[in-house]
């Protein structure tokens, strides 16, 4: 298998999990890349459902390595539940002692991380952001104040003490001048630190150095992103985004190895749009065509239950996302979903709806989003159940023009089809 990064390429919950599982099979070692336990991946085999957030979903094969990448941050309590649930599942306990690895560089979301968080999105009341309040935007200012906590450092009580000495008093003054928050002594931060590294000593990786050079000369490479594009740091609907870049080029980076090892990225995209959280979405509907989408396609989210915002394919961010996300191709997911409806839409335009200016390039000042309105070009549906295909040839006549269409649009091919939740559910173009 040619070295893969899978990629989001709408606001997340694309389906990307389904996608990095089937791809994993081939894969020798699977990487995540960035994020947090904020993301929320569902993987279904033989109809039971794995709920994966900061775990490659790679784990549940044997001899497969599962790595939590250098720009990924880590609540270790979080990543503890995840293991524990998936063990409950099926997965012996041996199998992540075996395969899952940390990298030590990866940050550590301390409790102080949750209780800004946590205050920051309830104070900003109607111009909240829809963080899932988990720490990941505070642990990934740290990072970049470089005042954060690594996982090395709950290895070395020296180190660990020193740069507490720098970093508490500084986060204190924050905890309790800015906040009106609890200040922290050091004694209970350097407990916080001990449970942290029991629960992480199983898994990290050490010799990572080493152990990366020999799987990029002799292994194949899966990586493995959350969110979306469009949730990018850089390039998303800022400021309504996510604290990592979940591109292509920042799974090189993320996973510690050069850009040159990437020789495949795939865009997931779901066949319709979903959004959680806050943002302009352009081809939002609150009707009840959107409510159908809501119903059929089960779209509520994975980490937080939130019922996810839907409407039809948005084409002018889908070729953006093709763009800057770097993707030479796509992975469409849910098609069946839309098996019921007569008509599909697609926009193909945004309009101003105060100065009649029609964009076909995707405008980045997502404050001049609420005064748009998407141009639709409406398809035939094919009213007919697809889920049971099993190749392209399967698939009826307005299920094919409606994905030729999306090729047109976005210039790269659709490559692989999923037609349901299964592993076997999936059709490679």
């Amino acid at each position: 298998m040619k070295n893969t990064v899978v990629v989001g390429a709408q606001f997340g919950d694309e389906g990307k999990a389904k996608i990095t599982d089937l791809l994993a099979q081939e894969a020798d070692f699977i990487t995540r890349f960035q994020g947090g336990s904020n993301a929320g991946h569902t993987v279904v085999v033989e109809g039971k459902k794995f709920a994966f957030h900061l775990i490659p979903s790679g784990i549940l094969y044997e001899n497969k390595i599962c790595m939590i990448g250098a720009n990924c941050v880590i609540k270790p309590d979080d990543l503890k539940k995840e293991i524990e649930d998936i063990i409950n599942q099926g997965v012996k306990k041996e199998q992540f002692e075996k395969c899952l690895k940390i990298s030590p560089l990866a940050h550590i979301t301390m409790k102080y991380h949750t209780d800004i968080d946590g205050l920051n999105e309830n104070t900003l009341g109607k111009n909240k952001i829809g963080t899932t309040k988990k720490g990941i935007g505070p642990t990934y200012t740290d990072k970049y104040a470089r005042c954060g906590i690594r996982v090395e450092d709950l290895f070395n009580k020296e180190t660990l003490s020193k740069k507490l000495d720098i970093i508490l008093p500084k986060k204190n003054k924050e905890l309790e001048f800015i906040y009106d928050l609890k200040p922290y002594t050091k004694e209970e931060i350097m407990e916080e630190c001990e449970c942290y590294r029991k629960i992480l000593a199983p898994y990290v990786d050490f010799n990572w150095q080493e152990n990366l050079l020999n799987i990029k000369n002799n292994k194949s490479i899966l990586f493995e992103g959350a969110q979306g594009v469009m949730l990018d740091v850089n390039y998303g609907t800022y400021p309504y985004v996510t604290s990592s870049s979940p591109t292509a080029g920042g799974a090189a980076f993320g996973a510690s190895m050069g850009p040159m090892v990437i020789e495949r990225a795939i865009g997931v995209f779901k066949a319709y749009m979903t959004r959680v959280g806050e943002g302009a979405f352009i081809t939002e509907l609150t009707d009840e065509t959107g409510e159908k989408l809501r119903q059929i396609g089960g779209e509520y989210g994975v980490t937080t239950g939130r019922a996810r915002r839907c409407g039809w394919f948005d084409a002018i961010s889908a070729k953006y996302a093709v763009l800057v996300g770097g993707l030479s191709e796509v992975a469409l997911t849910k098609l069946d979903v839309l098996d019921s409806f007569d008509e599909i839409k697609i926009a193909v335009a945004y309009k101003n709806k105060s100065t009649g200016e029609i964009m076909t390039n995707y405008p980045t000042d997502v404050f001049v989003h609420n005064n748009l309105e998407a141009v639709y070009e409406t398809h035939k549906g094919w009213k007919t159940d697809i889920s049971k295909c099993k190749n392209y040839s399967e698939l009826p006549e307005n299920a094919k023009k409606y994905l030729k269409r999306l090729e047109e649009l976005l210039g790269i091919k659709i490559t692989i089809v999923s037609v349901g939740p299964d592993r076997n559910q999936t059709i490679f173009i």
